[in-house]
């Protein structure tokens, strides 16, 4: 009895191990209907579009290296001032007491240069009042300078954070944001980065604005890239002088890069890698879908270029039937 047991678990595994051997097979030897294009390069007129939101080109927070009561703020929100303009005025007492200090500092100075030179004062006696001088004028500068605070360029008050008889205590009193000129910084794709300058002409458009382009110019491009994004970014200057446009706003880059030739298939062709950001596509070798990494380039109405070693003219990339396909399945081209 225990033989033809033993005898009857053998007879199953083999029974079970031939139907994996044949399953396995028929996974082999599965054969997918698709359609293909083959890769030609075509001409088109390089430009990427990217959008961001500006910024003001020079923002300053009115903050004194004094602390104490705030006297005055001649300014409000949305006013509009020029390089030099009164802002605020900081308690006087302390630049007042320093000044009277460099007059008394000044007179003393004169009286001892004319002892010296009679011969009536030392060089060290004059030596001590000058360094007593300087130091208090130095001070004097520095105090008029945070109680008397003046716009370091022309803006506009973009916030105010105190009112008049308020302690100052470190948070900025205003903000003063340039809108005359403008910036934003744009992050570009790696693959164009040997192809941007710094002088380069772009333009902007805005959703505000339907139909308008405003001109602006690249000032800057950074010389690394973000390993995470494979993007490097540029700084943009926007001249503004009718202000139209105004920090925050979010408006969108369009950078022409001339003539090239680029590999342009249909969008729908490009598969996404589920769980992350990957696309990738197939292609016909020799029978067989090979699935290849691809990067994206420009977008042209349904069809978008892709980029990769492997992806050159001749290639026979599958646009049809590539939902179910798997690296390495034997494939059938049909028309």
């Amino acid at each position: 009895m225990k033989k033809v047991f033993i005898y009857s678990v053998a007879a199953l595994l083999l029974a079970g191990c031939g139907k994996q051997s044949t399953k396995a097979v028929e996974e082999t030897e599965r054969v997918e209907q698709v359609r293909t294009t083959v890769l030609q390069a075509r001409s088109i007129e390089r430009e990427i579009s990217v959008s961001t939101n500006l910024q003001g080109y020079l923002t300053q927070n009115v903050a004194p290296s004094l602390t104490g009561k705030i006297e005055h703020i001649y300014r409000e929100v949305g006013d509009k001032v020029n390089k030099g303009t009164d802002l605020v005025r900081m308690d006087q007492t302390q630049y007042k007491t320093t000044k009277i200090t460099l007059s008394n500092l000044q007179v003393e100075k004169a009286r001892i240069e004319q002892l010296l030179k009679s011969g009536s004062a030392t060089q060290q006696q004059y030596d001590q009042i000058t360094t007593q001088y300087n130091s208090s004028k130095e001070q004097l500068e520095f105090l008029e300078t945070n109680t008397y605070v003046k716009a370091p360029f022309s803006g506009v008050i973009s916030a105010k954070n105190y009112e008049d008889g308020e302690l100052y205590s470190g948070q900025p009193i205003l903000v003063l944001t340039q809108i005359d000129k403008l910036k934003a910084l744009v992050a570009i794709p790696e693959t164009y980065f040997p192809k941007f300058k710094e002088g380069m002409k772009l333009t902007l458009t805005s959703e505000i604005y339907p139909g308008q382009v405003f001109p602006a110019t690249v000032e800057i491009v950074y010389p690394t890239i973000d390993p995470s994004s494979h993007t490097f970014q540029c700084k943009i200057v926007v001249p503004n002088g009718k202000n139209l446009l105004r920090p925050g706003m979010y408006v969108t880059t369009t950078i022409g890069l001339g003539k090239a030739k680029a590999l342009v298939i249909p969008y729908q062709a490009v598969e996404k890698l589920v769980g992350a950001n990957d696309r990738y596509v197939f292609i016909n070798e020799n029978g067989h879908a090979k699935r290849v990494a691809v990067q994206l380039g420009q977008r042209f109405d349904q069809d978008i270029e892709i980029i990769a070693p492997e992806i050159v003219e001749g290639v026979e990339v599958v646009t049809t039937g590539q939902h179910k396909l798997v690296d390495g399945v034997k494939i059938n081209v049909v028309e």
